[in-house]
């Protein structure tokens, strides 16, 4: 019963601390600080608990290759 009580814990701090870094990456949108950064590690945190977070993290990176790839083309290496 102790171990699962800790364990319940651990799962509250843990989607406590993706949320709170959540929120910390969207008020850096709009003021100096690396908003998107923290904005993808609270999304890795929470996407080990939620679904949905996997699916908007994975998202995110899709889009971020695709934008990479439109303003730095690849180059031959051959």
């Amino acid at each position: 019963m102790f171990l699962k009580t800790l364990q319940q814990a651990k799962r509250f701090f843990r989607v406590l601390f993706g949320f709170t870094l959540l929120a910390g990456g969207v008020v850096m949108l709009v003021t100096p600080g690396p908003g998107w950064l923290t904005i993808f590690i609270a999304l890795g945190v929470l996407a080990a608990e939620f679904v949905w977070a996997r699916r908007l993290l994975d998202r995110l990176k899709e889009q971020g290759g695709r934008l990479r790839d439109s303003v730095l083309p690849k180059t031959d290496r051959a």
